[in-house]
């Protein structure tokens, strides 16, 4: 008799420590499921943005690298995009400025003002671009002879020179881009489309 309920002792912690394997098993195999619902049917930029960048984390996405400011143009809002370019300078006293910026709210430059504050990425840079980039868009800026660091810039100007793949940074005046040049196979990623 003492025989037989030690084999159902062990029988039963044997059970019970399957079903708590199970169990623990079973309970690290959540799937939780991302919804969106729009409620006004409207398309929001912030939020397709928001998961797309949550999206590029889990997936591990790479940014789809484009040839053409058409492609620029027609991927920019619904996917992150790279590109090679070239890169310029500009002061705010260049020969026909007006020392404000194209874009909306106009910052006035002139007073040496290079920067933006945006309420999402801090002091960024001043970029002009080519129209079919619009205000707003947050462009990160590498593969530059002048600086190892990348460069955050916004786009708030534009510029009857700057067209295509070609972007003109703003600095203090104009006599202070005589470094720059003209920058080749500089490395361009949207990291916002837009206000």
């Amino acid at each position: 008799m003492k025989r037989f309920l030690s084999v159902i002792k062990n029988r039963f912690y044997f059970i019970v420590f399957i079903s708590c394997l199970l169990v623990i098993i079973a309970s690290g195999n959540e799937h939780q499921v991302i919804k969106t619902d729009n409620m006004n049917r409207s398309k929001s930029l912030e939020a397709i943005h928001i998961v797309t960048k949550y999206n590029n984390i889990l997936e591990e996405v790479k940014p789809l690298h484009v040839a053409s400011i058409e492609e620029v143009a027609s991927n920019g809002e619904a996917n992150p995009v790279t590109f090679t370019g070239t890169l310029t300078g500009y002061g705010p006293d260049c020969e026909g400025c007006g020392g404000r910026v194209g874009c909306p709210p106009r910052q006035d430059v002139r007073n040496g003002n290079i920067y933006y504050n945006d309420r999402e990425y801090g002091q960024i840079r001043i970029v002009a671009t080519d129209p079919s980039i619009p205000c707003g868009t947050i462009v990160k800026i590498s593969n530059l002879s002048f600086s190892k660091e990348p460069i955050v810039a916004i786009a708030l100007d534009r510029g009857s020179a700057i067209k295509g793949l070609t972007m003109d940074l703003l600095f203090e005046s104009e006599k202070s881009t005589n470094f720059i040049g003209r920058q080749r196979n500089v490395f361009y990623e949207i990291i916002r489309w837009g206000w």
